[in-house]
């Protein structure tokens, strides 16, 4: 199936959209229609990604290298994909952010290979490889250029902090692609550790996020907050992690979720946008903070936005604060629920953020509006709203275990579009899984 193939692609959204549609159009994707007469519990099962887990992305890694180059890895690393759970759309106004990191992996193995080259194979699900080189760092200075998804890994080579002489790597990865669940900073960060285990030069968590994070600015050219590589990084079993966006300081939240599941329903869905959505909103937010005399809105509280309206301050700005202020301590209030096992209340604050998102930042639309109507509707839901940047895109929901099955059932019943459905369990960071003896 696609799902998969996409979660071991690294390229750019562009890329995948083309392959997503020769796909579909070759007939090796299914679409909505192609579920015309199909029995109801296979559909489901067509619907659903599960995790690979470590071992086994580990085990195919292994085997590839081996066969491709002709002898054994001596190194190798992996790092989760993530969700956030609240705080959206509040980090550049140096808010809080709550993700968890998934139990979705890229796992990278490899070794030096006594030249000034550097040799990247990506093993997709159905067995198909991408591959692409580029020269060490120690023979010339790194830039971007094509393929674009190698610079991924060619940036976080050029940003690692000691020598990488040449070296060959296969990486191989189940994190969905596409799904919102940063598959970039899953691939960055376990090049990164990686290059950790090969060299036996390992640094500050928090600092390796940053580089990882910097990678991605200067290759690829994403201009990335902070939290996607901090929590792939410093992600925990049975946690989401607070991340203030201010001081880059964070808190392991404990997430006890016996008879609860993360449940992320991708919709399938991205709406062309122009390219102006998110610097309008990012200005928007600037503009408010100015009006109130205030570095960022994070300095702001609930009753300045009345002072806002008695500036006669634009419309949208107003929203946009609005937003923003009350996003802020909702995850604030989150985590402190969640501290509490108050899943109801957590719950509650889910419906809030969407809500807020939708008529106030005005980032959803119609079909992520639509699936959390039918969460909200949905017997054994305890909250749910739309998680990333928006415009398409994934809700992020709390289930009970028992009605589960029931839940995604009555989503594939009455969603208009073509959902994916994958469970999600708090897991653990990156690591390194062998180092270079």
């Amino acid at each position: 199936m696609i799902y998969h193939a996409i979660g071991s692609i690294h390229c750019g959204s562009s890329e995948l959209l083309t392959i997503y549609f020769s796909l579909a159009y070759s007939g090796l994707v299914q679409t909505p229609q192609t579920y015309k007469g199909m029995d109801r519990c296979a559909i489901l099962m067509s619907n659903e990604i599960t995790a690979k887990g470590e071992d086994r992305l580990l085990q195919e890694a292994q085997q590839k290298f081996v066969s491709r180059f002709g002898r054994e890895p001596r190194a190798a690393a992996s790092a989760p994909g993530r969700v956030n759970l609240i705080g959206e759309h509040v980090d550049y106004c140096e808010g809080y952010v709550l993700p968890v990191a998934l139990p979705f992996k890229t796992v990278v193995v490899g070794d030096f290979n006594n030249t000034e080259e550097c040799n990247i194979v990506s093993v997709l699900a159905d067995g198909q490889e991408l591959s692409g080189s580029f020269p060490a760092p120690t023979a010339v200075q790194l830039k971007p250029g094509p393929p674009s998804w190698i610079n991924y890994v060619k940036g976080v080579v050029a940003h690692f902090p000691s020598e990488i002489y040449g070296f060959d790597a296969v990486i191989v990865s189940d994190v969905p692609m596409g799904s919102g669940v940063s598959s970039s900073a899953s691939l960055e960060v376990a090049v990164f550790t990686f290059l950790e285990a090969l060299t036996k030069f390992e640094i500050d968590l928090v600092e390796k996020a940053l580089l990882c994070q910097k990678a991605e600015h200067e290759f690829p050219g994403m201009p990335c907050g902070i939290m996607d590589q901090y929590i792939v990084t410093l992600g925990r079993k049975d946690h989401a992690l607070l991340i203030d966006c201010r001081s880059l300081e964070a808190s392991q939240i404990p997430m006890i979720t016996e008879d609860i599941v993360i449940l992320v329903v991708n919709s399938n869905v991205k709406h062309q946008l122009t390219g102006s959505e998110y610097p309008q909103r990012r200005a928007q937010c600037h503009t408010a903070a100015t009006m109130l005399s205030l570095p960022s809105l994070r300095s702001a509280r609930v009753e300045l936005l009345k002072d806002l309206e008695n500036m006669k301050c634009d419309e949208l700005v107003l929203k946009r604060a609005t937003h923003v202020v009350n996003e802020i301590s909702r995850t604030e209030e989150t985590a402190k629920a969640l501290k509490n096992e108050d899943f109801k209340r957590v719950g509650e604050l889910f419906y809030q953020s969407h809500d807020s998102l939708s008529k106030l930042m005005e980032v959803s639309c119609p079909e992520l509006d639509q699936l959390v109507d039918i969460l909200r509707s949905s017997p054994g839901v305890l909250g749910a709203r739309m998680t990333g940047g928006g415009f398409g895109g994934c809700v992020v929901a709390l289930v009970n275990k028992s009605q589960l099955s029931d839940v995604k059932k009555k989503i594939l019943s009455e969603y208009n579009g073509n959902p994916v459905f994958f469970e999600c369990q708090p897991s653990d960071g990156a690591r390194i899984i062998l180092y270079n003896s």
